[in-house]
């Protein structure tokens, strides 16, 4: 069985990831990369806040500022605001992100 492709692309001016969140979970963390049907895949990210009044959305951009080491200013959700599954734009240098990234979802 081969592995799902990363779920981040890079460029110079960010990165874009595909994100699978489960809200109301004990605590804040990220998850396995899992794949999806359509042959793309996300990052599972586990957040405490309830899916209520955007609190596990403004939670997600809270927690992946914190983890990628941005300004919360510099993550947006790009797509899929009332979804389980979220595009994420992470503003900043890609390469780093990136990098960053990939470090966080090894460990």
């Amino acid at each position: 069985m081969t592995s799902p492709p990363p779920p981040f692309s890079a460029d110079v001016g960010g990165v874009t990831l595909a994100v699978r969140i489960t809200p109301k979970a004990a605590r804040d963390g990220f998850g396995e990369v899992i794949a999806l049907p359509d042959g793309r895949s996300a990052l599972a990210v586990r957040i405490a806040a309830p899916p209520v009044e955007g609190a596990a959305n403004a939670a997600l951009i809270a927690f992946l500022a914190k983890a990628l080491g941005v300004r919360k200013a510099d993550v947006a959700i790009r797509s899929g605001e009332a979804s389980r599954l979220k595009i994420v734009r992470v503003e900043g240098d890609g390469a780093v992100i990136a990098e960053r990234l990939a470090g966080l979802m090894g460990s």
